[in-house]
């Protein structure tokens, strides 16, 4: 009986050593893509029953419904908790009212990462119910975050009207913020917009308006001096030449 060449005998591999005999054929190495391509086949055979390029055009169309489906389906449920996630966060959006006896449980144990804006404030100041407009507006733009108001003697007994308006800001209980006075509202011209500033600076809110959006208000009365001294400078190389 002939030997078989290709044996992994110890006598072939004398035969080798010594040229008698063709060196054993090295087998071909397998890329890693054919390595993949073999594990999609072998994936697709236990799901699918046959692999793809095995299948006809009925069975093609029959899979790329499957396909659509399964991938709609994941899209859904993706979707589905993302606003279960959003809802759960998101639960406020408008500006509550509290008294004095609330403060401790709306304020103090709002709870693990939630921010407080709390404005004390009085029926007939002007400049207080033009704050508790642009509120509502920002509680609508910033629902993860707590908007409340209270009458402020309602809230604090005793509590000076020359504060008013008074914003407090809070997170997680703790006071971060106080803002007390009309100076600190830049009175009745102030816009929804500075408000919105002067409240992202305390990290409450976040807000795209990173720089004062306050008009800047020229010195009129320097300016006219300064054109004043031009003129008479004017006047005086006149008067020389």
């Amino acid at each position: 009986m002939a030997q078989d060449p290709n044996e992994d005998t110890e006598w072939n591999d004398v035969l080798r050593s010594r040229g008698i005999i063709p060196e054993k054929p090295k087998e071909k190495e397998i890329s890693e893509d054919e390595i993949i391509s073999m594990m999609d086949k072998a994936i697709q055979k236990k799901t699918l029953g046959k692999a793809m390029e095995d299948m006809n055009l009925d069975e093609l169309d029959e899979l790329e419904d499957e396909e659509e489906e399964r991938v709609l389906e994941e899209y859904r449920r993706v979707r589905m908790a993302e606003m279960k996630k959003m809802q759960a966060t998101a639960s406020f959006g408008t500006v509550g009212e509290i008294s004095g006896q609330d403060y401790v449980n709306e304020v103090n144990k709002a709870g693990e990462g939630i921010w407080v804006v709390l404005h004390l404030y009085k029926q007939g100041i002007p400049l207080c119910a033009l704050i508790n407009q642009y509120l509502t507006n920002l509680a609508a733009k910033n629902p993860t975050v707590k908007f409340l108001k209270s009458i402020s003697t309602t809230c604090i007994p005793n509590y000076p009207d020359r504060n008013l308006p008074t914003l407090f800001v809070y997170y997680e209980g703790d006071m971060k913020k106080q803002l007390a006075g009309p100076h600190c509202f830049r009175g009745m011209n102030m816009t929804s917009d500075e408000l919105e500033f002067i409240l992202g600076k305390t990290g409450a809110i976040k807000t795209e308006i990173k720089s004062d959006p306050r008009p800047q208000v020229k010195d009129v009365m320097m300016s006219k001096l300064r054109n004043g001294a031009n003129k008479d400078d004017s006047d005086t190389d006149n008067d020389d030449w």
